[in-house]
Formats: C-alpha cells, sequence, structure tokens
C-alpha cells in the first residue's frame, strides 16, 4: 500500500471515530431489571437507526459476550443466558440499515445470584411459617415469599440468611412458600414453592384471683381447637402442675396467697399437632393484714396515723373509717387519714391491695378522736366588772380549760367540767378568750377565739373651765379603749357637740347664766358608748345687764337703772369712765347710784355682772354727761337804775348761760354765750334773787343759785331848788320805796360846789348858798345800806336868780328813770 493510500486510510478511520464519538452522545442507555441468567436495558430513540444491538460482555469472566437484536422501533430488551452473580459491561449500538452503527451507549451492572431451593417448612407459631434453604453465593439477602392457597393474602419477608420467617400470617392457613437471592444487582427467579398450613392460635388467658388462696384461668373457645393444656409454676419454684381439658375455664387452689403463678396455655388441633402458647402470670389476692397501731397526730391539720404489719404480695394498703375516710399507702406500712373530723368515735380496718385485687379487710381497731372546739364562746357581762366565758357542750368531752388574756398580756385561765368560767374584767380592755376541750385523746388541736371588748372607761379628771362668757372648755385624759368621745350637756337636748378623738371639746353659742351638765361620753366600734359615766355642772358666765335709765338725783349722784336677767345673787357693778376718772357702784339690785360725779364730765357708763363663776359680757354702754358747772362767782353790777351788768366765772362744761334775776315786783332773764350779761327792766330798791342755768353743748342744764341782789335806791323825783330868804338853796325831792336811805344832795355851780345830806324819811336838803345868780347842776341820790352814794342818779341843772322869784330855773333835766 502506497503512502498516499495509508494516509487516506488513516483519516478516513479519524472520521469514523469521530462520528461514532459524537454518535455516543446522542443515545443513552440504562438497566430496567436483572435476574440470576437476564438482563433488561432500556434505551432513549435515536434518529435514523433501523436496528438496535445490545452486547453483554463479562467483565471479569472468560465468557463470551452475548448478543441480542432488536427493531428500530424498540427501546427496551433483554439478554438472556447470563451467568449469575456477574458483572456484565451493557453495550447498545444503534444502526441503520447498512449496519452501520449510528450512535453507541455503555453500562455496567451484575446479575443477581442463582435460584436457592427450599429444605423444610414449617409452622410453631399460629401468625408465621419458619422455612429452612440452601444459601447461594453471592446473595446479600434472601426474600421469602409467602401466598395462601386462596389467594387471598401475598407477602414477601427480606431475610438475612436461612431460616427465614414469613410473618403476619392467619392462624390455621394454608400457605406456598418461595425464596428468592438478592444482590446489587437485583433478585433471582422465586425458587421451586412450597406448602405449609399454620398452627391454631393460643387460648387468650384471662385469670383472675377470686381469694387469696384460688386463681381461675378462662379463655374464649380457640377455633380448629379440639384440647388444651394448662401448666401452672409457682414464681421461684420448680415445680409444675399440668391440666389437659376440652373446657374453656380451670380453677387452681391451695394456692399462697400474695404469690405470683405463671399459666401456660395450648390448643391441640385434630391432626395434634399443637399450636402456638401463651403464658399469663397471676399473683394471689394479699392475706389479710394486722392493725398495729392508730395515733392522732397534731400538725398543722388533724391527722389519723394507722400502723399495720406488711403482707406478702401487696402492693398497697388501704385504711378505712367506718366514717368513710381513707388513705392508702405503697411500700409502707402506715398511712395517715387527714384532716380528721374532731369529736369522732370510729373504728378502722386496712386491706392489702395487689392486681389480683383486695385482701380480706383487717379486724377493725376502735379510736376516739380528739374533741371539738366549741362552736359558740361568748362572753357576758351581768355587771360591770363581773365577767364569765360561756361556750356550747360538746360531746366526747372529759373536761375544759378556758384561757383567758387581756390585750395588755395578762392572763388567766379556768379548769372545768361545766361550760362557763368567770373572770374579773375591767372597763376599756380587749380580752381574747378560747375554750380547749379535752378527752382521753387529748385537747382540740385548735379552738375559736373570741374577742370581747369592755365598755370604755369613764374619764375620772374631767376639768370645766369657762373660757368665754358662753363657751366651755371640757378636757380630759384620755381613757383605756375609748377610740373617740361624745360630749353633750343635758340643757341642748343631749346634742353631741364633740365627736372626736381628741380628749378636749368645748361647748360654744351656750345661754348665759345657765348650769350645765356636761356628759363625757367615751365610745369604741366594738362596743359602742359607755352612757354610765357622770355628769360635770359648770355654769356660764352671767349674763350682760344692760342700762335702762340714768336719773340725776343730786349735783354729783345719779341712779342708774338696768337689767338684772341673771339669779339672785348676782353682783352687779356699774362703771362710768370718763376722760380723767372712774366711778363706779355696786348692787345686788336693779340700781345704784353713782357719787361724787365732777360736774361738767361727760361718762361711758357700762354694767357687768358677777357671780361666782365668772364675769359676763359688759353690757351695752350708754353716755353720762354730768351737768355743767355753775361758775364759781356771779357778780351784779348796777349801771342804770333799771339796768344791771351780770358778770360771772365761766362753768366747766356750759356753752350757754341762761341768767335771771327774780323779784316779786318783776324779774329779769338773758340767755348768752357769754360770761356777762346787760339786763334791763330792774326796779330800784327791790331784792332780787339770782339764778343761773349753765347749758352743756348737748343741752344739759344746770341751775344754779347765788346770793340775792338788791338794787340800788330809787333815786329821787321831782328835785326842785328853791332859794330862799336867807339865802340859802333848798333842794326837795320825792322819794320812792321805803323812806329807809339817806340822800345827798351835790351842787355844782360855776362859782362853788355845794353838798348837804339828809337823814333817812327826809325829803329836802338846805344850803347855804355863797352868792345868788349862778347855775347849778343838782345831783340827788339815796345812800346805800353799804354807805356808798347811788352814782346813777341823774343830774339837774337850775339857775337861780337873786331877785323875783324864790323857785329856780330848771335850765336841763337829766334822764329820769323808769319811775
Amino acid at each position: 500500500m502506497g503512502g498516499t493510500q495509508l494516509k487516506m486510510l488513516k483519516l478516513l478511520l479519524l472520521l469514523t471515530f469521530t462520528e461514532i464519538c459524537a454518535a455516543e452522545n446522542d443515545i443513552s442507555l440504562s438497566v430496567f431489571a436483572v435476574t440470576s441468567k437476564s438482563m433488561t436495558v432500556q434505551w432513549s430513540d435515536h434518529t435514523g437507526a433501523s436496528s438496535y444491538k445490545i452486547t453483554a460482555t463479562p467483565k471479569n469472566a472468560p465468557e463470551r459476550p452475548v448478543f441480542a437484536h432488536f427493531g428500530g422501533n424498540v427501546v427496551m430488551g433483554s439478554v438472556n443466558s447470563l451467568s449469575p452473580n456477574t458483572v456484565y459491561t451493557m453495550q447498545l449500538d444503534a444502526m441503520d440499515n447498512a449496519l452501520n452503527v449510528l450512535s453507541r451507549a455503555e453500562t455496567e451492572e451484575t446479575t443477581a445470584p442463582d435460584v436457592p431451593s427450599i429444605e423444610k417448612a414449617y409452622s410453631k407459631l399460629s401468625n408465621s411459617i419458619t422455612v429452612e434453604f440452601t444459601e447461594v453465593s453471592g446473595a446479600t439477602s434472601y426474600i421469602l415469599r409467602a401466598q395462601s392457597v386462596s389467594g387471598s393474602f401475598f407477602s414477601e419477608t427480606m431475610v438475612s440468611g436461612s431460616p427465614g420467617t414469613a410473618v403476619q400470617l392467619e392462624p390455621y392457613t394454608d400457605y406456598r412458600l418461595s425464596v428468592m437471592s438478592v444482590n446489587t444487582g437485583g433478585r433471582s427467579q422465586p425458587s421451586f414453592p412450597v406448602q405449609a398450613r399454620t398452627v391454631v392460635m393460643p387460648p387468650e388467658l384471662n385469670a383472675t384471683s377470686p381469694s387469696n388462696d384460688t386463681i381461675l384461668v378462662t379463655w374464649p373457645p380457640v377455633e380448629h381447637a379440639v384440647l388444651y393444656t394448662l401448666c401452672i409454676i409457682r414464681e421461684g419454684s420448680s415445680s409444675r402442675h399440668k391440666v389437659n381439658t376440652s373446657d374453656t375455664m380451670v380453677t387452681f387452689d391451695d394456692l399462697l396467697p400474695g404469690t405470683t403463678y405463671c399459666i401456660k396455655g395450648t390448643a391441640w388441633d385434630s391432626e395434634g399437632r399443637a399450636g402456638d402458647d401463651l403464658t399469663v402470670c397471676m399473683i394471689t389476692r394479699p392475706p389479710s393484714p394486722d392493725v398495729t397501731h392508730v395515733q392522732l397526730d397534731l400538725g398543722r391539720s388533724l391527722a389519723l396515723s394507722v400502723y399495720w404489719g406488711p403482707v406478702q404480695g401487696a402492693d398497697s394498703y388501704i385504711a378505712w373509717t367506718s366514717n368513710g375516710q381513707n388513705c392508702s399507702s405503697t411500700g409502707q406500712s402506715y398511712c395517715f387519714i387527714s384532716p380528721v373530723e374532731c369529736g369522732q368515735n370510729h373504728s378502722i380496718t386496712v386491706t392489702a391491695y395487689n392486681r389480683a385485687g383486695p385482701s380480706s379487710p383487717s379486724m377493725s381497731e376502735d379510736y376516739i378522736t380528739y374533741p371539738c372546739p366549741p362552736e359558740n364562746i361568748w362572753v357576758t357581762e351581768p355587771s360591770a366588772g363581773n365577767c364569765s366565758v360561756v361556750w356550747d357542750e360538746v360531746p366526747l368531752v372529759e373536761y375544759y380549760i378556758a384561757f383567758i388574756k387581756r390585750d395588755d398580756g395578762m392572763e388567766d385561765s379556768c379548769n372545768t367540767t361545766e361550760t362557763t368560767c368567770p373572770f374579773f374584767c375591767m372597763c376599756g380592755y380587749t380580752y381574747l378568750t378560747t375554750v380547749f376541750p379535752y378527752n382521753q385523746a387529748g385537747s382540740s388541736p385548735t379552738a375559736h377565739v373570741r374577742n370581747y371588748t369592755t365598755i370604755p372607761c369613764c374619764p375620772q379628771d374631767v376639768s370645766i373651765n369657762l373660757v368665754s362668757t358662753e363657751t366651755l372648755e371640757i378636757m380630759w385624759t384620755p381613757v383605756k379603749g375609748a377610740e373617740l368621745y361624745e360630749t353633750t350637756a343635758a340643757q341642748t337636748d343631749d346634742v353631741i357637740h364633740c365627736n372626736d378623738t381628741a380628749p378636749v371639746c368645748a361647748l360654744s353659742d351656750l345661754m348665759c347664766d345657765t348650769a350645765y351638765s356636761v356628759t363625757v361620753t367615751p365610745c369604741s366600734d366594738l362596743r359602742g358608748c359607755n352612757r354610765t359615766c357622770k355628769a360635770h355642772t359648770h355654769g356660764t358666765a352671767p349674763c350682760a345687764p344692760e342700762i335702762l335709765n340714768m336719773t340725776q338725783i343730786s349735783n354729783s349722784t345719779y341712779r342708774v337703772l338696768f337689767t338684772t336677767p341673771n339669779s339672785p345673787n348676782t353682783n352687779y357693778t356699774v362703771k362710768a369712765t370718763g376722760r380723767y376718772d372712774t366711778h363706779t357702784c355696786h348692787s345686788r339690785n336693779s340700781s345704784c347710784e353713782l357719787t361724787q360725779l365732777p360736774c361738767g364730765s361727760t361718762y361711758e357708763v357700762v354694767a357687768v355682772a358677777t357671780t361666782t363663776v365668772g364675769r359676763s359680757l359688759p353690757g351695752y354702754s350708754k353716755p353720762l354727761e354730768t351737768g355743767p358747772c355753775c361758775p364759781m362767782s356771779v357778780h351784779v353790777a348796777q349801771v342804770t337804775q333799771a339796768m344791771t351788768n351780770v358778770t360771772w366765772s365761766a362753768g366747766r362744761g356750759a356753752r350757754s348761760y341762761i341768767t335771771s334775776l327774780m323779784s316779786s315786783r318783776g324779774h329779769a332773764k338773758c340767755h348768752t354765750l357769754d360770761t356777762h350779761c346787760l339786763m334791763g327792766c330792774i326796779t330800784c330798791g327791790t331784792n332780787y334773787s339770782v339764778n343761773l342755768e349753765a347749758i352743756s353743748s348737748t343741752g344739759h342744764m344746770s341751775e344754779c343759785k347765788y346770793h340775792g341782789f338788791s338794787s340800788s335806791p330809787c333815786c329821787p323825783t321831782s328835785i326842785k331848788l328853791y332859794r330862799r330868804a336867807n339865802n340859802t338853796l333848798r333842794v326837795h325831792w320825792r322819794s320812792l320805796g321805803p323812806q329807809i336811805h339817806n340822800h345827798t344832795v351835790d351842787l355844782y355851780g360855776t362859782g362853788a360846789n355845794y353838798t348837804c345830806n339828809a337823814a333817812a324819811g327826809s325829803k329836802y336838803c338846805d344850803i347855804e348858798e355863797g352868792k345868788c345868780g349862778d347855775v347849778y347842776r343838782v345831783v340827788a341820790a339815796p345812800v346805800g345800806q353799804d354807805g356808798v352814794k347811788v352814782s346813777f342818779c341823774q343830774p339837774r341843772t337850775y339857775s337861780v336868780h337873786c331877785l323875783g322869784s324864790n323857785a329856780g330855773m330848771v335850765i336841763h333835766r337829766g334822764r329820769r328813770s323808769l319811775d
């Protein structure tokens, strides 16, 4: 072959190999199933393939490959005549009509082991058949197939080797059994089948123990069974007792109490084959226990402790009292019944239990419980300080002990068979009382505690003080047992004035001059109020007197009239307070006199009542103004024969004055604010009484009387001047009034002056003239008793001629008086 042809051949082979590799990537191959001598594969369809060729080549064995061909429309095929338990390389070629390989795929798999053979099949249990078979090389496990002859049951059971057992079968039923070997490749074909029957099922034993020495075994009839065998054996013993029976009940007696027995039951079919067996174990009932001790225990609650001797085969115990209480115990020979009712007289029995049932009850044991505490406890106090604890009678009691504890810690007790216990109780305390009954079992573990609080004590040191005229302050020391105090007064209809916890109270707005019976009543929430406390009497201040009238009875004395609203023994004081001084008077009557009150003063007068309780409030004050003071001096000066000038000193308190000159012949009066007054209408030669009224600014008047005033003698009238022959001049007049005054005549001439005196009763006076023809001013005036000449008589002027007449010519007359 030339070089060129060789190169062409190599190129053709390279192209072919490339196509085959490309084709191998176009088809897939997998093993579907294997047996001991066959292998089934499946592949994907290849476009353009007209046939497929499968080649099975042993991988580690000298055997020849095995081939199989399939049409182009087949995608699964088997290769037979393979060797068991052998690894084969399976190759698939997809070819066209010219047998050219279009695509190729490979895979590896192992064939199943060889088919085993059954040597023996038998049934010992009613629900299974055991198969003994030959084991084959390369098998990792085996499948045991069971199929009922009737075809109603089919099962495959995986076993690791011989023998194998098919389970979940029906009793007394025929089955065909075969075996298949299994490795990683799959399972072999089934072995040649054999037929076997399951045995009858065991009797379902039901064991009970009617008494502590018997066991009764019963069971329902077993289908296809004609005979039953029961075998009993005591636990811990090798002795056996076997019974054959066609009945469905067997009783085993003369057994030991509280002992476990195992009974095995087997049924036989008509062919004499022993069926499946079933063993049940049963314990006989325990023997009756003996109660050894019963006692009451006082703990948090009253309990009954029951002790007994343990018995054989008992799992638990229950102790029952005759009143239906019970307690149980497991593993212990005692139990506690709690709570136990007090005051009971009962009996108790103990019964042992195991799964077989209870034993017969033990002999009963009598017991008595603690007495119950009295349900009702109360305290009576028929009289203050005498208390008694009283309680209801309790059954099953031998005696009682009563305890009394006061809240300050003091304790007392008494032991009695009665239902009462006296004790001394003080007011204001709380007593805790309890009663414990006793019997042969002891005392009641608990007792009712009853509180009894005595009434609060009455305050003993009540003090009542008058803090104001109509307010009483009551104070006292707090007393035992009082939580608050009520303060009342009988005179106020027992209205509660204070309801307070403080030991002080003020009764206000009371009536004056009234004795109040004040009662302080201590109270508590538990016992209420102590209404036995005595009253304490205290009066209020006297009522204030009111001034009714004030009357002046003298210049410096005033009578004050006032009300007397208080009791007869009340002292009244009237006080007049002025700017500079104070005056008082006292009385138990309705009036008293203020003396030595200075004139011209203003006072505030108030009346106050005083008793042993205290002083009243001052009554309403009234002003008192004393009369103005009379002037210390009054001077009357006569200005003319008919007019006087009255002057006086100022009177304290006076604002105006009325001055009067009174006489039988008339009077003169003037009203002025000044201290002087000019008064006319005076009659000469008359005695006047001088009166003066001093009047204050409020109109208060003081009448003042002074020494009388006598007006001057009357000036003579009808005065005439005569010239006598002997060159004397005679002055002649006419006197008014009584002729008791001397007269003095004064002549005042141009050349000389002359004076002459005339005795009382005389009506003229002669004067020796020095010369004639002169003009004279003549003044004739009476001389008073004091020797003083009246100075206000009016002069007259006369001209006396020397010749022709003896009478003087009046040139001028002075003014005349009113007379």
